[in-house]
């Protein structure tokens, strides 16, 4: 079932952060199942729209949010966390606390089908709690988190990831006038980058880290490409085969 928003009992991702007496996070109660502490979707709901109403400064808060319909699209939507990673984005835990440095991100598990009023509420107030980018994932042939997203952040560009590719036709389906940004199956690091390369129209800074990362991956085709030159088929693969770096 990896992947599957519309499976049943697959999502069980809590939101980022520790919980605190007093946090909208921690007021769960004994009813459905959960236990005093425990986070409810009404309290996540709570959270969002809370600190959409704080009116923090856009620079202290994340500024890619990073959503899937289940924890398990999480290996699959890891390579956007790898390519943010790599530009020098942190992770943001706690939306009134920013990490170091200037560019941050958020990841939530937001299900279209279980949790509907949580990706409502999570559309709604991205903006306000200073998103720029969303990079939504999600698998099955049900995906409809990434395009419903984007239709209740709009304008605020989403970018989809079809966590498989029997997810594609659902995710790049929109009509006319309902815009989507999607990449291939699989591809969270492309959508990372796409949503860096938004960003950075108005930041020279992840310009430069745009075009260092890709300087990067240009001088190991060169290294790769010599070494298999030099050294011949046979001893490029068995070096290769050793745990060399090429």
């Amino acid at each position: 079932m990896t992947g599957d928003d519309d499976a049943d009992g697959v999502a069980t991702g809590e939101e980022p952060g520790t919980a605190t007496d007093g946090d909208p996070r921690s007021r769960g109660t004994t009813d459905g199942g959960t236990t005093p502490g425990e986070p409810t979707v009404e309290a996540l709901v709570e959270q969002l729209r809370a600190e959409a109403d704080a009116g923090r400064d856009p620079a202290s808060t994340p500024d890619v949010g990073i959503i899937m319909g289940s924890d398990s699209d999480l290996d699959v939507m890891a390579g956007a966390h790898e390519a943010l990673d790599a530009l020098g984005f942190a992770e943001q835990t706690d939306h009134a606390s920013a990490p170091d440095g200037r560019w941050s991100y958020e990841t939530w598990v937001v299900s279209a089908h279980r949790t509907p009023d949580l990706m409502y509420a999570y559309g709604e107030t991205a903006a306000d709690r200073g998103i720029e980018v969303i990079v939504a994932g999600a698998g099955g042939k049900s995906a409809d988190l990434p395009n419903v997203t984007a239709s209740i952040a709009y304008p605020l560009p989403v970018i989809g990831v079809p966590v498989q590719e029997k997810s594609v036709g659902s995710v790049i389906g929109m009509p006319t006038g309902a815009p989507i940004v999607a990449v291939d199956a699989g591809k969270s690091y492309n959508a990372a980058l796409s949503a860096v390369q938004a960003l950075a129209r108005g930041a020279p800074e992840l310009e430069d880290r745009l075009r260092e990362l890709q300087d990067d991956r240009r001088a190991g085709v060169a290294r790769v490409s010599r070494a298999l030159h030099d050294r011949g088929v046979a001893g490029f693969r068995a070096d290769r085969d050793g745990g060399t770096d090429e």
